[in-house]
């Protein structure tokens, strides 16, 4: 648990309201990931992000990538949390952390594969929550990183060029067995490009893991969350990872119960693509690039946790899954006919 006087110094401090007031802390979730904790103090009502006691010191320095990404988003149309503070003295809780608004929303994780009402009978309703979620990352795309000071985030020249070698090697640290598809992945991502490359900036892990919507319909993100993986790089690589398994035609049943969020009647992939370029302004022409970059880089980042897996029941589960995306990848750098 966190120091709350320490906390109420700080908090004293920084300017913010309830000071002097008592504090109700309550932890949220987090464990071996950041921690996350509910503090409310008269009208405060955030949630303190810090690394756990035990995370190695670049948490810390993740932790401040992530307040320099939501610092810079308001203002912006992007859903995001309000940044309240930041703290980097040790002294104070023993790690770096920051304090953002509380959303009062909802998370498809908390849903267990079941949509919550009314998006779970209203299908219509359901649709919302693609569209929305598709909207959240093209109205990140639009956001002006230089003029919010976020030039030194990442290392947009040249970015395409490294992904290949950057995952290779990345593998080649892990590898204890051979990912049928890879070299074919591997070699097409290497001789083609998108059609154009506009850099903006990017979660890195976007889904409906990472997001939480407003209580009842229309379906409204209310924020985007955990940005861990935050950069400036390519945006369109989001909307890639977002759709790399999103199935073109989602009226089968049989999409409910398969894996943590129910696709049965939401859009297909076509519809959310035109959704993304009629909202980030960008073209999506050249989409099955980033499809192939997208799975080709999943399968590996995936198969490290299968080479941790242990007695993890979850972490095994990501053996077929790698081999399915790889050879996805592969299939699909075969069969396009796309012209970089």
């Amino acid at each position: 648990m966190i120091d709350i006087d320490r906390l109420a110094t700080w908090l004293d401090e920084t300017g913010l309201p309830g000071k002097g007031e008592p504090i109700e802390a309550r932890y949220v979730s987090g464990g071996t990931q950041n921690e996350i904790y509910e503090i409310r103090r008269g009208e405060l009502h955030g949630a303190l992000r810090i690394p756990p006691a035990t995370a190695p010191a670049s948490r810390d320095a993740g932790i401040l990538r992530e307040w320099r990404i939501i610092e810079a988003l308001d203002g912006t149309d992007v859903p995001h949390t309000e940044a309240l503070g930041m703290c980097d003295d040790p002294a104070v809780l023993g790690r770096t952390f920051y304090l953002m608004g509380f959303v009062d929303g909802w998370s498809p994780m908390d849903t267990r594969g079941a949509w919550p009402e009314p998006f779970a009978s209203d299908l219509e309703a359901r649709k919302g929550l693609s569209y929305q979620l598709a909207e959240g990352i093209a109205l990140l795309s639009k956001v002006d990183w230089q003029a919010k000071g976020l030039h030194d985030l990442g290392r947009p020249d040249g970015f395409h060029e490294r992904q290949v070698d950057r995952w290779t090697a990345f593998l080649d640290r892990i590898k204890k067995r051979e990912l049928p598809g890879f070299d074919v992945a591997a070699n097409w991502l290497r001789t083609h490009r998108p059609i154009d490359f506009v850099p903006g900036l990017m979660h890195g892990d976007y889904q409906f893991a990472n997001v939480m919507f407003r209580h009842g319909a229309p379906a409204k993100l209310a924020a985007i969350v955990d940005w861990e993986m935050g950069t400036v790089g390519d945006p369109k690589l989001d909307l890639a990872w977002m759709l790399q398994s999103w199935p073109e035609d989602t009226s089968s049943r049989e999409l409910t119960g398969k894996g943590y969020a129910d696709l049965y009647a939401m859009p297909t992939r076509s519809q959310l693509l035109a959704h993304y370029a009629e909202v980030s302004g960008r073209q999506v022409d050249d989409f099955d690039y980033y499809l192939i970059l997208a799975k080709f880089k999943i399968a590996i980042v995936l198969e490290q946790g299968f080479q941790r897996a242990g007695d993890d029941v979850k972490l095994q589960s990501f053996g077929p899954v790698v081999l399915g995306a790889m050879k996805e990848a592969a299939d699909l750098a075969e069969t396009t006919d796309y012209r970089s």
